[in-house]
């Protein structure tokens, strides 16, 4: 945990002065079993979606910590990309999140495709209490605020067809899919969105209406990657 990053509630309903907070549970363990935190040290903190500062601590015990906390530096800016994602394997969809988060993706749609099975939807980490959570490690790991909107569209043709374009327009619109491709551009200047298929790749039709909706195929070389992998490189190829 490079960042600990603090809500509303983390601050005492009573403190006058507005630069206390406590902190119990998987925080305040991370504190004490990772960090080996003491009172007197500094740590980096940041309000959910606002400012960084830093928090010293006051007291620290099994039950809680105490912290005097200031606020004063800007989050770290995040990517110019949307990315849209075939939905992942569960196992692999939490790091997924993990690593856009620490990667500073701002906007994550989760699509549905042909080759994706319908048991993936229903797993208990699409929940937003998960979701949320998988997406603060990301946040802390990388010292960033800003939580990553997420979107869920199971429909493929609809929205395709009908939020597709207006997602796209503006942008440098890709979809990486292997074969006799155009090799993925390296360190764009604008905004891109970027769609990345379910392993196994998009079907045919699925990368026609994706072309047609203005996103054009890109590939990455003869190696087939895992999409947890295919994210990760392409993001740091990209930007």
């Amino acid at each position: 945990m490079n960042l600990v990053l603090l809500r509303d509630d983390d601050f005492p309903a009573l403190d006058p002065t507005g630069d206390r907070i406590t902190l119990r549970g998987r925080r305040l363990q991370q504190l004490r079993q990772v960090l080996n935190a003491q009172v007197g040290d500094t740590l980096k903190v940041g309000l959910l979606n606002g400012l960084m500062g830093e928090g010293r601590i006051l007291a620290i015990n099994e039950e809680l910590a105490e912290l005097q906390v200031s606020f004063s530096q800007p989050p770290p800016a995040k990517l110019p990309l949307t990315l849209i994602l075939a939905m992942p394997r569960p196992k692999m969809f939490r790091r997924i999140l993990q690593h856009c988060a620490t990667l500073g993706v701002p906007d994550i749609i989760l699509l549905n495709s042909y080759r994706v099975e319908k048991s993936f939807w229903q797993t208990p980490f699409l929940q937003p209490a998960q979701v949320e959570d998988n997406l603060l490690l990301g946040l802390e790991q990388a010292r960033d605020t800003v939580m990553p909107r997420v979107r869920i569209e199971k429909r493929f043709k609809p929205f395709v067809e009908d939020d597709l374009p207006t997602i796209v327009a503006g942008s440098l619109g890709l979809v990486a899919h292997p074969g006799d491709y155009p090799a993925c551009p390296r360190q764009v200047s604008q905004n891109v969105t970027l769609a990345i298929g379910p392993e196994g790749g998009w079907i045919p039709y699925e990368l026609e209406k994706l072309a047609e909706a203005g996103l054009q195929p890109v590939q990455m070389g003869d190696r087939i990657l895992r999409v947890e992998t295919a994210v990760t490189a392409l993001i740091g190829r990209l930007f």
